[in-house]
């Protein structure tokens, strides 16, 4: 899944600080840690955040993909995307991702993930594999949280919101969000991880 950012807004997100990233979306504890060592090697790590004020800058993208911009602004509060680049092929080890899916469900965190996977393609992606987490207050989602796995790259972006779900497809393919794949069957994750 490939991320499309507009250059001003990679521009702006440059100059945000990263360590805000484990603050902004509200990762559960310990797993930002546990990101770092997914992969059987080191990576070399890509991160901008985008704060409600960037945000605000950038209300007209938002508005071009269909979405009210003024709602919208006001319902972003953060923004932040990860990027890791591997040297070579990389082994997502199957222990660690399941500390980092029981972290977030610990949390309260509801897990998706794409009924076309299979444990050997999560483990060593031969296809994108994808991992969404979502934080709800009531009805609405307040936290979002994707995870793209592919043999080369992974990406992390965290959501801080006032969405309700369907707001989530306009603002995909903005921000460092993913776009929509319309290939993608997303279901709750089993057992209710």
């Amino acid at each position: 899944m490939k991320l499309h950012l507009s250059s001003c807004l990679l521009a702006l997100a440059l100059a945000s600080a990263p360590l805000a990233h484990a603050q902004l979306a509200g990762m559960p504890p310990g797993t930002q840690e546990a990101l770092l060592n997914l992969a059987d090697q080191p990576a070399s790590r890509t991160s901008f955040s985008f704060d409600r004020s960037m945000l605000q800058v950038a209300q007209n993208l938002l508005a071009s993909g269909g979405m009210d911009a003024n709602a919208a602004a006001a319902a972003l509060t953060g923004i932040s995307v990860d990027n890791y680049r591997y040297p070579q092929p990389a082994f997502y080890t199957p222990e660690t991702m399941n500390s980092i899916i029981n972290a977030y469900h610990t949390a309260g965190w509801k897990h998706l993930v794409n009924a076309n996977q299979t444990p050997a393609n999560t483990a060593q992606p031969r296809s994108t594999v994808t991992d969404l987490w979502l934080h709800f207050t009531g009805p609405d989602i307040n936290g979002v949280t994707v995870l793209t796995r592919s043999a080369r790259n992974m990406s992390v972006i965290q959501i801080t919101c006032e969405l309700r779900p369907l707001d989530l497809v306009h603002l995909s393919g903005h921000f460092g969000i993913p776009k929509v794949d319309p290939n993608a069957v997303m279901v709750p994750a089993p057992n209710g991880r």
